[in-house]
């Protein structure tokens, strides 16, 4: 972030220096400190794609502003939700006071009238939290002692615990996000036991035939005292099917902070991920350390934030897991938004396939957080007849509603609003072939 030019944009030549070279050093690790500030805002940049900005860089030159920004663009960018955020950190970390008033509004306390929200900042605050952790990390920076600190009187704020709870994970900044990871770590969903087919010994139940014969030969065979037995009961397996697509990216993480947390409370909860193929990583989540097993995890895993294809992967599911985990009732929560690259190829039936094969089926949806939400999607039609819970899976709070659905009784198809959601899928698939 060190300016030679107007506007903190560094002035000609045409061409990027060496690495070795007089001024090269400097922009390289600029070039690459702003990987870390993009990274740090929720992009998912890695070395390769420092690697391939540099070579851009190159190529683009530096005279034209508008060339160096499209080069970087073209690499950081994969999806439209991210050109916001890599724009306002664009301006920022190459200095454009223009934006000096709109990352301010990020650590000021701002009042909101009417039931405004705060949709049109959410990439500001994660840009302004990465910009100043790096600027905290930054090396050569006269050490703490050099640095002014600034202290913000929160007496007419608002507590961030209580807003944490109904915010959305898309919209946290590092220290909310982390924050949010805390509280998930200490959830314990309680879950409804199971009968099971093994019998214990009980005052009540049903008669036991052999054990009262043998309790007669005991005692010589004149009398036969009758003994009784009932259901032994545990709690049943949990699948967890999440979906790691490039939409789903910061919800998955979540939710797998959220599954680390069940996979180290209880036993035979089992974890697979899914985008363009399936990976089992219940082995990687057994880890204590919830930062160790998330990135074995991620190893496992090397379609991360690609594509989905959730008709294949069910089908991978059904055919070679199934009867592995599904046994003694098991509830299976399926996280994704639906989108699936395929069109919803297959799904209708892979999802029939197994909502048969468990106790409960109940998905998982992050676009849940929106008002205006439809079942308009080739993949959310072909999912939503066949699932027993409906719920968004955004926010602390939506986590925490899970534990009324694990522990429902039944597979009616009645809860959280099925029939409705039903309806309203049979409206606009009517509405569809009227136009």
């Amino acid at each position: 972030m060190n300016a030679e030019a107007e506007g903190g944009f560094p002035a000609a030549p045409t061409a990027l220096p060496a690495p070795g070279g007089p001024g090269g050093g400097r922009l390289v690790a600029n070039v690459m400190h702003f990987g870390r500030v993009l990274r740090a805002a929720g992009l998912p940049v890695g070395t390769g794609q420092v690697l391939d900005a540099l070579a851009a860089v190159r190529t683009a030159g530096i005279a034209d502003r508008e060339a160096f920004y499209w080069a970087l663009h073209a690499v950081f960018v994969k999806r439209r939700d991210q050109r916001e955020v890599f724009d306002q950190a664009f301006h920022v970390f190459w200095r454009n006071p223009r934006l000096l008033e709109r990352m301010m509004r990020t650590v000021l306390p701002t009042f909101r009238v009417g039931g405004a929200t705060d949709d049109a900042d959410a990439p500001n605050r994660r840009v302004a939290d990465a910009l100043s952790q790096g600027a905290r990390e930054a090396p050569g920076d006269g050490g703490a002692d050099g640095v002014e600190e600034v202290v913000f009187d929160a007496a007419m704020t608002w507590s961030a615990e209580e807003v944490s709870r109904t915010m959305d994970f898309e919209k946290m900044s590092a220290e909310e996000a982390a924050r949010a990871r805390a509280v998930i770590a200490r959830m314990r969903p309680p879950v409804a036991d199971a009968p099971t087919r093994r019998f214990r010994p009980s005052p009540r139940g049903r008669v036991d035939a052999r054990a009262s014969l043998r309790a007669s030969l005991r005692g010589g065979g004149d009398t036969v005292p009758i003994r009784l037995r009932r259901p032994r009961r545990r709690p049943p397996p949990l699948v967890v099917l999440c979906d790691i697509s490039g939409s789903m990216s910061r919800y998955s993480r979540m939710l797998l902070h959220f599954t680390h947390a069940l996979t180290n409370d209880r036993a035979r909860v089992h974890t697979f991920l899914f985008g363009t193929r399936l990976t089992n990583v219940t082995r990687h989540l057994r880890h204590r350390d919830v930062d160790e097993a998330l990135d074995k995890a991620g190893q496992a895993a090397g379609d991360w934030s690609g594509g989905t294809r959730i008709g294949e992967c069910l089908r991978a599911f059904n055919r070679d897991w199934s009867r592995r985990v599904l046994g003694q009732g098991a509830a299976v929560l399926l996280v994704s938004d639906g989108l699936d690259r395929d069109a919803g190829t297959g799904l209708a039936e892979e999802a029939a396939r197994l909502r048969k094969s468990c106790r409960r089926l109940i998905w998982l949806n992050p676009l849940l957080r929106y008002d205006g939400f439809a079942p308009k999607s080739m993949g959310v039609r072909a999912i939503l007849p066949h699932v027993d819970e409906f719920r968004p899976a955004h926010s602390l709070d939506s986590l925490e509603a899970l534990a009324a659905a694990l522990t429902a009784p039944g597979r009616d198809g009645a809860g959280a609003g099925m029939a409705s959601w039903r309806e309203r899928l049979r409206e606009i698939e009517a509405a569809e072939i009227e136009g």
